[in-house]
């Protein structure tokens, strides 16, 4: 196996991703950024930390450390452009994306672009961490009834419809009532904002979350985990629904047992690209 370079965000994922190739025998190297990447992940890791915005001094230091793919993961908390201190590299990649850059997944897609410019192969969360993305149908003891299927299909449609904008993954429904949209904030923040703003004494809202369509598959796929259900939980929800085949579960035991614990049902559902059916 070659070589495995993490790009690694927050939370888990980064140092789940280099324990399964350590075990494998095989090596990796990590680029921690500055205020994003929790100090634990590297721990005992070839690592660099780099502050966001440095592309060219990045990916000097994967090549550096003979890597020959790949792979971003954990999420990220974008600054404005404002906010950073960019590289020549990093000025003439925004410049050439334009527009395109203020959307999540176009930086991402220009990310890659330049990465692969230098050479490496770029890999997908699910080609390096297999068994952690969502199956079909309900993986929790409760499942969703005719009503909360409504609410599932209403909270399809927005996304759909919100994907050109490349704006966030996530919605919240009840009853038809789109309670939330993702932004920049986050899911979890998502979540917690709509039990604010829930109906009483109607059956619970259901996030909904998804990938944009046409978004590139190797960076930022859905992935929800114990908090995320911790936080519908209290909030008063009734159910999550994550695209099947595309969401990263993270520690799905424990996502089910807290889930069966409160009656919560976490479901995988089809989300159709333009054109087909759902």
């Amino acid at each position: 196996m070659p070589k495995l370079g993490i790009l690694a965000g927050g939370g888990v994922l980064p140092r789940r991703i280099a324990e399964r190739r350590l075990e494998s025998g095989e090596r990796v190297f990590v680029i921690a950024f500055e205020g994003q990447t929790d100090p634990a992940t590297v721990e005992g890791l070839e690592h660099a930390w780099m502050r966001l915005g440095a592309t060219g001094a990045a990916l000097k230091r994967l090549k550096e450390a003979s890597v020959e793919e790949v792979v971003m993961a954990g999420p990220m908390r974008r600054p404005a452009f404002s906010d950073l201190t960019l590289d020549m590299r990093s000025v003439k990649a925004l410049a050439r994306a334009g527009r395109k850059a203020f959307g999540d997944d176009g930086l991402l897609s220009l990310i890659i672009e330049e990465i692969e410019r230098d050479g490496f192969r770029v890999v997908g969360i699910d080609d390096v961490l297999g068994g952690y993305l969502m199956p079909a149908g309900a993986i929790t003891e409760s499942r969703p009834d005719e009503n909360a299927e409504q609410d599932i299909a209403r909270g399809l449609e927005v996304l759909a419809a919100l994907s050109p904008a490349d704006v966030g993954q996530a919605v919240v429904v009840q009853e038809g009532l789109v309670l939330a949209v993702e932004a920049v904030e986050g899911t979890d923040a998502m979540v917690a904002r709509a039990g604010d703003v829930k109906r009483s004494g109607a059956p619970g809202p259901i996030l909904v979350k998804t990938r944009k369509r046409g978004q590139e598959r190797r960076a930022d796929l859905p992935t929800i985990g114990v908090e995320t259900v911790r936080g519908a939980i209290a909030s008063g929800f009734r159910g999550i629904a994550v695209e099947t085949g595309a969401t990263i579960v993270i520690d799905r035991e424990a996502v089910v047992e807290a889930a069966d614990a409160a009656g919560l049902f976490v479901s995988g559902i089809v989300a159709a690209e333009p054109g087909e059916e759902t």
